[in-house]
């Protein structure tokens, strides 16, 4: 933002200005992968890896910054396999692409990927990623250098996506349009290219030691938080996508007579037709309801992360999409233009999104500026309700609101209950109990010692020896003895001399 945007910002939303000014100042950077001693791990010094690094900027604006901050050979392994689906998704999107040659090299990507010196010039001059297959030799070259088991993943979700992605690739061709008739396609769809990231970044992370292996087996929450990701992106992007004939929308949800007081809507692009406004708020809520659906699941997923720069790069992204979904939800220019969240609101998120108790309140918090938004209305009102008290329930649940966390002097976190909330009252009243019966106790201890009836003394040990150790010692001698006068016998009896 230039001095200007600061200026009018700081006049116009200045608690906005603050936020900014607080990221610039305190929000480090927490890892800089050019720095000679990240070298070994972030490839750096090899100008085919320095070129995959600049290649993740090209394409991702998002999440370049986050892929670079984890850990270790993390942060490679997860821009290679940025780079190697950002190409498959290349070579899917470009409609100058003839269908007879598309098909080949989406269902043979995979084995390109692993393949010295492959790249494609085929793709058409304004294509944004083109220069991703245009040097793709130089990723494959860094592909092969990583480690077998990462790079078995990386290349098995890529021969999963490019299956999917052929598939869609070719309707579209046939038909001239890309679209979704139920949710059941719709969830599929979204599995292809979003929830196999989910997948495959759960493996990669087991696979590299920054999770537990048992992370990698969390398939159907690793592909949730793809769908909650892609649906969020589908939603936002509805104008643009419709101008560009791809219609991700399900007609199960927009077609719905409901929307329109008992007339379905004949076509998706009638949505942002004058006069179509109520329909179009209604059906923009059936998505968001059914994007929310997601939710919990992210929350799970993320309390399972240990990694504190892997739970940054989960964190970030979830967040913002509940962020963008407020942002969407009952703005009807959504269907005119592409909205965003504003920049402060994506610094503040950025500088929360650090543990799982934060980020569940920041998806309460948004669930609840939906729900205030809602219209009784709506047809989806009973139903989105539902969702968005599911997130609150969830959040309530694993970290009640009613207790305080505290930084203490000692750097560590004390816990302190909320004297306004009615539950602390109940918490409180309880300790008192268990206080009341801990003081009683100690009294009526205090009472029998000064008695001389202290019943909570360790019984006297009786003073002679118990009953079984002079058995146990009478034996023994017994059997000496008798061993005695049988080895004595024996000599007199062979040896008469």
């Amino acid at each position: 933002m230039g001095a200007l945007s600061m200026l009018k910002l700081l006049i116009t939303h200045p608690v906005e200005f603050k936020t900014l000014i607080q990221y610039w100042l305190y929000h480090e950077q927490k890892r800089d992968i050019t720095a000679k001693q990240e070298h070994p791990s972030s490839g750096w010094d090899r100008a085919s890896m320095r070129r995959c690094w600049e290649l993740l900027d090209m394409t991702s604006r998002s999440f370049a910054a986050v892929i670079k901050e984890l850990d270790g050979d993390l942060a490679r392994v997860i821009c290679l396999f940025y780079v190697v689906l950002r190409g498959l998704d290349t070579v899917e999107d470009d409609m100058t692409i003839p269908d007879k040659v598309k098909q080949p090299i989406l269902r043979s990507f995979h084995e390109k990927t692993v393949t010295p010196g492959w790249n494609f010039t085929g793709s058409g001059p304004d294509e944004k990623d083109r220069a991703v297959l245009v040097e793709y030799h130089t990723v494959v070259e860094e592909v092969l250098r990583l480690d077998p088991q990462c790079r078995d993943v990386i290349v098995d979700v890529c021969h999963k996506m490019e299956l999917g992605m052929a598939d869609y690739a070719h309707r579209a061709a046939t038909s001239g349009s890309i679209s979704v008739e139920t949710i059941a396609d719709y969830d599929l769809y979204c599995h292809y290219v979003a929830g196999l990231v989910g997948e495959g970044l759960s493996r990669l992370f087991s696979a590299t030691g920054k999770e537990a292996p048992s992370i990698a087996l969390q398939l159907e929450i690793s592909n949730s938080v793809g769908l909650l990701l892609q649906k969020t992106n589908i939603i936002r992007d509805f104008r643009e996508d419709a101008e560009e004939r791809r219609f991700f929308w399900p007609r199960e949800i927009w077609g719905r007579a409901e929307y329109g007081r008992g007339v379905p809507a004949k076509d998706v692009t009638q949505l942002y037709a004058p006069g179509e406004e109520e329909r179009a708020a209604w059906t923009q809520s059936g998505m968001i309801v059914d994007a929310l659906r997601h939710a919990t699941d992210a929350l799970d997923y993320l309390k399972l992360i240990k990694n504190q720069s892997v739970f940054n790069f989960v964190a970030i992204p979830v967040t913002m999409s509940l962020a963008t979904l407020d942002v969407c939800f009952m703005n009807p220019a959504m269907f005119h233009r592409n909205v965003k969240i504003r920049k402060a609101e994506a610094a503040r998120l950025i500088m929360r999104s650090t543990n799982p108790r934060d980020v569940a309140y920041m998806f309460r918090d948004y669930a609840r500026s939906i729900h205030r938004k809602a219209s009784p209305a709506d047809p989806n009102f009973l139903r989105l309700s539902v969702a968005c008290s599911r997130i609150d329930q969830w959040a309530e649940h694993n970290y009640p609101s009613f207790v305080q966390l505290n930084a203490s002097a000692g750097g560590g976190m004390t816990q302190t209950l909320d004297p306004m909330d009615a539950r602390s009252r109940i918490v409180k009243r309880e300790m008192d109990i268990d206080a009341e019966r801990d003081a009683e106790k100690r009294q009526a201890h205090i009472r029998d010692v000064l008695a001389g009836r202290d019943v909570a003394q360790a019984p006297q040990q009786p003073t002679g020896a118990p009953w079984e150790f002079m058995l146990f010692v009478g034996g023994a001698a017994f059997l000496m003895c008798l061993l005695s006068v049988g080895i004595v016998y024996g000599v007199i009896y062979f040896f008469p001399e």
